[in-house]
């Protein structure tokens, strides 16, 4: 009798040695994920076709120079001006896209939902080459009221609405159809990809060329006013992500278990579609199509840390900044003095990822 009662608190104690495994374990990948992004960021400051020397630059913003030490303005110009909001860029879209997936993922409950994959990014490119190609006539006054937050806002707008006609169209009774939400958003895409066909139609020659290089995605106009109009908007978006995680967990449960727990679903619903919408669409805005960051990063952490998204959506933001910087880093440096779009650099690393997902999860998911 007595050794009856001792087993469920001894399986209670085991449950939570392993919980706390797991928490310790993701507390460890968080911090070294923060290590290995700090070192990345140096890594890429000192990479590239030019022979600048970053620690030369910041050596002599700290401690000035000598006589025997002469600080090329190129140098500076190069390192200060070109490779740092480049590498601040990475860092921010690379922390959005990956975060976004995570919460996507969580919302819909599947690990194949996507900002590209499912179409939100291509909303928001139609809202950002709508701005582009329209913005010095029929949204003039937009461009007028918004100066350089019009073309972040337009994509915002393009990505929200994607993303709650997905949500509408693939969940029924509050249960998510993974199949019909791939459907969706291949037609959603496909329809915004028409309408940002009309668009380019319309363009003129320089508009053309902007468009051309912006599709396939690249850090290489990156600037410090660029940088200036997205981070508020992803600073926002990844404040948010913490409050989120609690109800993400929820809904892994279901709606109806979510709704029991006290988490108000549908406000919940609204504000993570809202914060998706916003961080994809500034990150569209800023530096083109860049696929399979928001479902490579998420589902590779779930295997090393587990499903909980209080862990989960910081250690997103960490390993989406370090994957793009060394994304941009190959682009870069692979074929310089020339330049890859870092849309193809990302698009040859995670469509096997994604393939392999899609196999491994062949057996659950019947598409």
């Amino acid at each position: 009798m007595s050794r009856a009662l001792d087993e469920p608190a001894a399986l209670s104690g085991k449950a939570e040695r392993l919980d706390g495994d797991r928490t310790a374990r993701a507390r460890a990948v968080i911090l070294l994920l923060a290590v290995a992004l700090a070192a990345t960021i140096v890594l890429s400051l000192a990479a590239g076709a030019s022979d600048a020397s970053a620690f030369a630059v910041v050596k002599g913003w700290l401690f000035g120079t000598d006589g025997d030490t002469v600080l090329s303005a190129r140098d500076v110009v190069i390192i200060q001006d070109i490779r740092m909001p480049r590498v601040a860029l990475g860092c921010l879209i690379g922390a959005a896209l990956a975060v976004s997936g995570a919460v996507m993922q969580g919302l819909f409950r599947n690990p194949l939902a996507d900002p590209g994959l499912v179409g939100v990014s291509s909303g928001a490119g139609l809202g950002a080459v709508a701005m582009i190609v329209l913005g010095t006539t029929a949204l003039a006054p937009v461009t007028t009221m918004l100066g350089i937050y019009a073309l972040p806002a337009a994509a915002f707008v393009g990505g929200l609405v994607v993303t709650l006609l997905l949500y509408r169209v693939s969940t029924r009774r509050g249960q998510t159809s993974v199949a019909t939400m791939l459907l969706a958003g291949i037609a959603l895409a496909a329809l915004a990809g028409a309408l940002t066909g009309i668009l380019v139609f319309m363009a003129d020659d320089r508009q053309l060329r902007d468009l051309t290089f912006w599709n396939l995605g690249s850090l290489a106009g990156a600037t410090w006013v660029k940088v200036a109009a997205i981070a508020p908007v992803i600073f926002a978006a990844l404040a948010t992500a913490p409050f989120l995680a609690k109800g993400l967990n929820a809904l892994a449960l279901g709606e109806a278990t979510a709704n029991h727990l006290g988490i108000p679903v549908q406000r919940f619903k609204h504000v993570a579609t809202g914060s998706v919408a916003a961080a994809t669409g500034v990150s569209v805005a800023a530096s083109g199509g860049i696929g399979f960051v928001g479902i490579v990063v998420p589902h590779l952490l779930r295997l090393v840390i587990g499903p909980d998204n209080r862990y989960l959506l910081p250690a997103s933001a960490l390993l989406g900044g370090i994957l793009l910087i060394l994304a941009d880093s190959v682009s870069r440096t692979i074929v310089a003095p020339a330049e890859l779009p870092i849309g193809i650099v990302t698009a040859v690393a995670g469509a096997p990822f994604f393939l392999w997902i899609l196999l491994r999860k062949r057996g659950v998911v019947d598409l």
